[in-house]
């Protein structure tokens, strides 16, 4: 039986570090643009970019409702920034126009944290992940205002004065085969997010 293959999403974003990321945890991967490439992939990675522009490139592409139907249909998918703006139920500070997929029960704000200056990084702890805290990476990130009683909170921003507004606010989380960071994990280096996932991956696949 051979290993599960898992698309990127390659409209805009960071794609090639994904990609670098999941062969690092020994899984292929294949670029999706198309619906085609879609049907071929056994999960799918939202790389971060522009929620609004990805949006858009989704229904240019005829992507949206091939992609819904497979999160619908369990597809394990995960979401880092703008994927997890994307992969949420309702977005605040969004465009009007702007497309969820509703994989995830969660209300998510947009560029909660600021502007592009008001990137920062920050040492999370992180259930279903053993070892030292997380080193994340915010850039103009999004947070998690309402998770639903099915989604896990698997990180939180530290409770701690210089956090200030965004002190307990929640940057990570799961339900069932769909995980989803505000923050950017495939530009660490530190693999252990998305060997969680891919964990996620071969065990909906039975290849574990």
């Amino acid at each position: 039986m051979s290993d599960p293959v898992v698309g990127v999403l390659a409209l805009q974003g960071d794609v090639r570090e994904h990609e670098r990321a999941l062969a690092e945890c020994g899984l292929g991967s294949r670029r999706v643009r198309r619906p085609e490439e879609l049907a071929e992939v056994d999960a799918l990675i939202i790389p971060g970019g522009e929620s609004t522009t990805i949006s858009r490139l989704l229904e240019s592409f005829e992507l949206l409702e091939p992609l819904r139907e497979r999160l619908r249909g369990g597809m394990p998918a995960y979401g880092s920034c703008a994927g997890m703006i994307l992969l949420g139920r309702e977005l605040l500070d969004g465009r009007p126009d702007q497309q969820q997929l509703s994989a995830v029960d969660a209300v998510v704000r947009r560029n909660a944290f600021g502007r592009q200056v008001d990137s920062f990084e920050a040492d999370l702890a992180f259930t279903g992940v053993d070892g030292d805290p997380v080193r994340a990476v915010f850039i103009r990130a999004p947070w998690v205002e309402e998770a639903g009683p099915d989604v896990e909170v698997l990180a939180r921003v530290p409770d701690v004065a210089k956090a200030g507004a965004a002190a307990g606010r929640i940057v990570a989380v799961r339900q069932g085969n769909v995980l989803a960071t505000a923050f950017h994990p495939e530009l660490t280096g530190d693999r252990r997010v998305h060997q969680l996932f891919c964990e996620t991956v071969r065990a909906a696949c039975g290849r574990l």
